[in-house]
């Protein structure tokens, strides 16, 4: 299946039995016109073929060897020294570089153990995300990030208060396996960041496109594909977005200057004609 199809089943059904390596590596298509998605599935399989070798005993002891495998014998990490290069963001780069983000590298971690036999889960925390490996009840929580260090509730607790500031209290809630979807859409939304922060405009309406297919109904995406089409040069091209959200969202807090965009827009493109 393609990226099209997938993202449109997504948008109606937020956890399809989808290949979270497949789904990511066709998102990095975008980037990267000629990858080659089979050839990095089958670098998957590689490495879940290494990694079940070692799968035995309880799932505390299948998740040590799953994470000694991955983070020490294949030496995946975090990027701490350049969090924000969009390469952490792209499977295909953290494959070959063995360097992410930690989303990412969680993407790599359920996809390898997923096919290794194990059934890994992604968890979104607030400003972070690691996964859970659960076995007839057991959870155990560890984070592909920091090397796939153990976590408890407590830890992640700790966590989201050093990444965010804020206070943060862990319930079951918090800790529960995130859709296909979501996890798409944190990719995606990682990437618009990114872009928008170096001021890629094109790149970063590209990902908004695809956020747009994730969830058409999201106005505040179409206001920023507007805004970000209309920053990158595509003057007619926003014009249909601004105006959108300004029909479904005209008390907006920010309708005022969404319309001040759209007239500049209006009247770039009448002096084509």
């Amino acid at each position: 299946m393609n990226l099209n199809g997938m993202l449109s089943i997504l948008a109606q059904t937020p956890d399809p039995p989808f290949d979270v390596g497949e789904l990511a590596l066709l998102l990095a298509r975008d980037e990267y016109p000629s990858l080659d998605v089979d050839a990095y599935l089958t670098e998957l399989k590689g490495m879940a073929h290494e990694a079940r070798s070692h799968q035995r005993g309880s799932l505390l002891q299948r998740v040590k060897c799953l994470c000694r495998y991955l983070f020490h014998e294949l030496g995946f990490h975090g990027n701490q020294r350049n969090y924000y290069d969009a390469r952490n963001s792209y499977l295909n780069e953290v494959l070959d570089r063995r360097i992410g983000i930690p989303i990412s590298l969680s993407a790599v971690t359920m996809a390898v153990g997923r096919r290794a036999g194990l059934e890994v889960f992604g968890v979104g925390l607030p400003g972070h995300f690691i996964v859970k490996a659960t076995r007839d009840g057991e959870e155990i929580l560890f984070d592909p990030y920091h090397g796939g260090r153990r976590m408890t509730p407590e830890k992640c607790q700790f966590l989201v208060q050093q990444v965010s500031g804020l206070p943060f209290e862990v319930d079951a809630e918090a800790l529960r396996p995130v859709s296909l979807a979501s996890m798409a859409t944190r990719m995606l939304m990682n990437l618009k960041g990114v872009y928008l922060r170096n001021g890629d405009f094109p790149r970063a309406a590209r990902t908004i496109e695809r956020l747009c297919q994730l969830a058409p109904r999201d106005l505040s995406q179409r206001r920023d594909l507007g805004s970000t089409l209309y920053r990158a040069g595509h003057t007619g091209r926003a014009i249909d977005h601004l105006e959108a959200y300004l029909s479904a969202s005209p008390q907006a807090e920010d309708a005022t200057e969404v319309e001040r965009m759209l007239n500049r827009a209006k009247a770039a493109v009448a002096l084509w004609n």
